[in-house]
């Protein structure tokens, strides 16, 4: 079985030959358009695709060695039971021991990797994106999840038809592997500070978890948008999104609530907002969290990704502590391999994937961590509030991540002409918003850094069609501005940029 690029619905081809865009496979995991009933937007995946997915997966373990044994689970929309077990028919045949953990969190499903003794993964979600979306994140060698090379395997595999179809597979249901996941996460952590904290879960899968883990561990819960609702009625579960952060804030400020905490649809990312109401972007909760952790680890080493602060090399109180850090590629699959790489104690990404090594975690991304390693921090600091915390950090003033449309097809090639046409004015002599650039910063996309520490990133998104665009100045709001308004007139010479899907 060879897959389509394309098939139209409602025909006897879509249900009778597998469908699978080839632009779905992404940098560090695989997510396409599956469809909703009211949409016009074509499908991208159909049911058969799945099967190929899974039969290409099937094979590509098995080519890297990493035996037949895999861990699959779900998060909670519609239509994900129905892809996971096609998944599961195809790695079958192709001789995968699938071991189904049921409705998860991606953190559930790592976590069984190391639980169960199983080397491989396949997590079935679309994380926070909107319905109609679908994708499966995988890896094979814990706690890391599949890179471009990886993916790029798969994607030839699949799309050539280029499956060992060896059969001889097996499946097995893994009952209330949830008790196990939660009794873990809670093992031996109390907190004696008396916590109110808002647990937000936009209606996503960690509305099953995040309360319990929470109340286990000694806060006081208030439940908001824990109902798992598919149609994620109010907004998506996405904690790096203003509305969601909104909604938290007011719950917040209407409780006298403690602290927000705020997890995406599979829950390996959580977003802060304070008691008084101040949503704070996940790059600042990362220097409160290494502040913390850093005074209980002398020189800790931490990975962040290019899209953070520039504090984590400027903060007094890190350099105090000897901390370093290295700035690395955005992407969670990226930062994940590079802590374990470097043996960094943590890694923090701006959009909430926040990754902890022992003692704390394992080294993957799960937001039920990181929400109890910031109910620990304001244990550890008990005459001071969140908000406390947030004002002990120097000033800057930053932007939340944003996203202007750009399709898959094009997005990296207007990406490039945007780092050659900054790289030119930098040779050029040329400023930026009327200063002039001091570094420029070609990792992921490219960071252009002005003389007085204001910066501005523009990168390809690894897994929607669009551009990711971050700004920040440690002087003021206008230059903050001034910067963005650069960067946008630059992006603006490519008529392949469209709208933003958030303002700054």
């Amino acid at each position: 079985m060879k897959p389509r690029a394309e098939l139209q619905p409602n025909s006897y081809e879509f249900e009778t030959q597998a469908l699978v865009k080839p632009t779905g496979f992404r940098e560090y995991d695989a997510r396409w358009w599956f469809g909703q009933p009211a949409s016009d937007k074509e499908p991208e995946l159909n049911l058969l695709g799945v099967q190929a997915l899974g039969m290409g997966l099937g094979t590509l373990i098995r080519r890297l060695g990493a035996g037949p044994k895999i861990v699959v689970g779900h998060d909670f929309r519609g239509y994900s039971l129905s892809i996971k077990l096609a998944l599961a028919q195809g790695l079958m045949a192709a001789g995968a021991d699938v071991k189904d953990i049921g409705l998860a969190l991606s953190p559930m499903a790592y976590f069984a990797q190391f639980a169960l003794d199983v080397p491989s993964v396949a997590m079935v979600t679309a994380s926070h994106n909107e319905n109609g979306w679908t994708g499966v994140k995988m890896g094979c060698e814990r706690p890391l999840t599949f890179g471009p090379d990886e993916m790029g395997q798969l994607r030839d595999i699949v799309l050539g038809g280029d499956f060992d179809l060896i059969g001889g597979g097996s499946y097995e249901t893994l009952e209330d592997f949830r008790k196990t996941y939660i009794d873990d996460l809670v093992d031996g952590i109390v907190v004696k500070r008396k916590l109110k904290v808002v647990a937000a879960c936009g209606n996503g899968t960690a509305g099953a978890f995040a309360p319990e883990v929470l109340e286990r561990i000694g806060c006081e819960v208030i439940p908001l948008d824990t109902e798992l609702d598919f149609n994620f009625p109010r907004y998506n579960p996405n904690p790096e999104d203003m509305e969601m952060l909104h909604a938290i804030r007011d719950k917040v400020l209407e409780t006298g609530a403690d602290v927000g905490l705020g997890f995406d649809g599979d829950g390996d990312r959580c977003g802060v907002v304070d008691n008084e109401g101040n949503e704070i972007f996940a790059d600042k909760v990362g220097v409160m969290l290494a502040r913390d952790i850093s005074s209980l680890h002398a020189n800790a080493k931490f990975v962040v990704d290019v899209k953070s602060t520039g504090l984590f090399m400027t903060d007094p109180v890190l350099q105090a502590n000897g901390a370093v850090t290295d700035y690395w590629k955005t992407g969670h699959s990226y930062i994940k391999r590079r802590v374990t790489e470097l043996g960094a104690v943590a890694g923090f990404e701006k959009s909430g994937h926040f990754f902890f090594n022992a003692p704390i975690g394992r080294g993957y991304d799960d937001g039920l961590v990181t929400a109890i390693a910031v109910c620990q921090m304001l244990d550890r600091n008990p005459g001071k509030s969140m908000a406390d915390l947030y004002r002990d950090l120097p000033l800057t003033f930053g932007s939340p991540t944003m996203s202007p449309h750009c399709g898959d097809e094009v997005k990296y090639d207007v990406v490039e002409r945007v780092v050659d046409r900054f790289t030119a004015m930098k040779e050029a002599g040329e400023t930026v918003a009327g200063h002039p650039i001091a570094d420029l910063v070609t990792v992921n996309g490219i960071r252009i850094v002005a003389d007085d520490g204001t910066w501005g990133l523009v990168r390809a998104s690894s897994n929607k069609p669009e551009l990711v665009v971050v700004v920040e100045s440690p002087v003021s709001e206008e230059r903050k501005l001034a910067m963005f308004r650069a960067v946008d007139a630059i992006l603006r010479e490519n008529s392949e940029v469209g709208a933003y899907n958030q303002s700054i």
